[in-house]
């Protein structure tokens, strides 16, 4: 009888032992994604008030002037973009288009800040597009993608 007791407490303690370790690893895990989840948060709270649109008409003549592609950006979400280039990027066919960008705020504030409501130019300088096919201009805010389709004509 002594040996049934001195057999159950080993199993009782190895069961206790193999508990102890399943509940540090899952505290562990936790822990991991509880900090995955906080760090990311921050980025999709941006995302999720960033919002913009383009408003140039695709068919104007004053988007493409054989140099220079000019477009009309309203930011429509709730967050204030910078127009320095740390938050609105700019593709032409494709191409990531780095330091040919300029921007022009329309508002109140008359700064490098797109307040919500308010619309900013965007040049694209040094820009050949060939006449009589359609080219596409990308503009991504923080996450939000819209996208211009324009139509060079023949001269």
């Amino acid at each position: 009888m002594a040996g049934e007791s001195v057999s159950t407490l080993i199993l009782f303690i190895a069961a206790m032992l193999v508990a102890a370790a399943v509940a540090g690893t899952l505290v562990t895990t936790v822990t991991d994604i509880s900090g995955s989840i906080d760090t990311h948060s921050g980025d999709v709270s941006d995302q999720i008030d960033t919002d913009i649109e383009i408003i140039s008409d695709p068919g104007s003549d004053a988007v493409y002037d054989g140099d220079t592609v000019s477009i009309l950006v309203k930011n429509t979400g709730q967050k204030t973009l910078s127009v320095d280039g740390s938050d609105i990027d700019v593709l032409v066919n494709g191409e990531y288009v780095t330091n040919s960008v300029t921007a022009t705020v329309y508002g109140d504030a008359g700064d490098s800040s797109l307040r919500s409501g308010e619309v900013a130019q965007l040049d694209v300088s040094d820009q050949t597009l060939e006449t009589g096919d359609e080219h596409r201009v990308v503009v991504i805010a923080t996450g939000d993608r819209e996208t211009l389709e324009i139509y060079v004509p023949y001269s």
